[in-house]
């Protein structure tokens, strides 16, 4: 039937088509659809942080799990690093929270943290923990 329709028409069924295919494939594009996931940073007392350095791109979609080991209280910062990133969300224990931003993260006992981001600039990062950096609790996030 498109061949019987008025020009007009015509032209607009295309368009729409158009218009739908592109937005699909925003979708399909979309650089919060999958994390990948770096791996898990572990604080553990008598060692320090498991990683020191991690190597990520700018505008990739990252998943990051903190674990702790709950013999310290440890109060991880990574301040310039939050700052520079897209937060998508912090999930704790299996509970979302959306944050307008992010300077540090707490564990006050045993259990584990994901944050969802997306950094937006490159540049070196460092991270650590308050009062424990010179216990082999720094590290550095690349960001090229």
């Amino acid at each position: 039937m498109p061949g019987n329709m008025p020009g007009n028409l015509s032209s607009l069924l295309v368009s729409l088509l158009m218009l739908a295919a592109s937005s699909s494939g925003a979708v399909a594009g979309d650089a919060t659809r999958r994390a990948e996931r770096l791996e898990p940073l572990s604080l553990v007392a008598s060692e320090g942080f498991s990683i020191k350095r991690y190597e990520i791109e700018a505008g990739r979609y990252y998943r990051w799990r903190i674990e702790s080991d709950g013999l310290e209280e440890y109060k991880l910062l990574a301040p310039e690093l939050f700052r520079e990133s897209w937060i998508d969300q912090v999930v704790i224990e299996d509970k979302e929270v959306k944050p307008y931003g992010l300077h540090a993260v707490e564990f006050d006992d045993e259990g584990e943290i994901d944050i969802w981001f997306i950094p937006q600039r490159a540049g070196e990062y460092p991270f650590f923990v308050e009062g424990l950096d010179t216990q082999g609790f720094r590290g550095v996030v690349v960001v090229k």
